[in-house]
């Protein structure tokens, strides 16, 4: 990560100054900032990053910030996480699950995350190219958070599957977790923790300087990655 995240994009970023090239891009993460919180994540928040990848992501944007050039626009984007066709990762394994229609087991731990459709990343980068956006550091997110339980909910609807959603107490939960990881089952303390842990992001900056909504609403986006799933 350090290598890849950091070295190469301060690599490149030398690169760049020495270019005649007007414009840098640099996509980082929102784990540059955080990997979980209790509240709602802005530009105004101290990063720290508990991740070697969040860390290699922060180095790199203080590298940025810190060489300015006159002249030339410097864009640092902190995603979270983007879905869409083709999607890998945990949304995967959670259509794997619903889709067949298991009754859902962590319906107790109502948490609210924040998803980025790729049609709103590629928005941003548009609007970048056309030069309808001012350079700065920006959080990307769709503008509605969602639960892991709504999550189920658009996955049995889209598959027409009829999902129960069962509240068992947290407590057990916790203790499966923690055998999980002992013994490494599918379910432990890392898997729990992505889940049901919160991670909401503030994309208002990002549209205060825009002008404007993003063009695909946040269960809108997931029920297109969701069919994507069938094709």
């Amino acid at each position: 990560y350090y290598r890849v995240n950091y070295e190469q994009t301060a690599a490149l970023y030398d690169n760049f100054i020495a270019s005649n090239a007007g414009e840098f891009v640099f996509v980082s993460s929102v784990k540059a900032v955080a990997d979980h919180a209790d509240g709602v994540i802005d530009e105004q928040w101290e990063p720290a990053p508990a991740s070697a990848y969040g860390k290699s992501k922060l180095l790199a944007e203080q590298y940025l910030s810190r060489n300015p050039v006159h002249g030339k626009k410097v864009f640092i984007l902190r995603p979270v996480m983007v879905h869409g066709p083709g999607n890998k990762g945990n949304l995967n394994l959670l259509y794997q699950f619903a889709s067949k229609g298991f009754p859902w087991p962590l319906g107790a731990f109502e948490n609210r995350r924040s998803f980025l459709s790729v049609e709103n990343f590629c928005f941003v980068i548009e609007n970048i190219i056309a030069g309808g956006l001012p350079q700065g550091d920006y959080l990307l997110a769709d503008s509605k958070p969602l639960s892991t339980n709504t999550l189920i909910r658009l996955i049995a609807e889209e598959t027409d599957r009829k999902v129960k959603i069962m509240k068992i107490p947290r407590f057990f939960i916790r203790l499966l977790a923690g055998l999980g990881s002992a013994v490494r089952m599918p379910l432990n303390h890392e898997t729990l923790r992505k889940l049901t842990d919160d991670m909401v992001v503030s994309n208002q900056k990002l549209l205060l300087n825009l002008g404007r909504a993003l063009p695909v609403e946040a269960e809108e986006g997931l029920r297109k990655t969701i069919r994507s799933f069938n094709e």
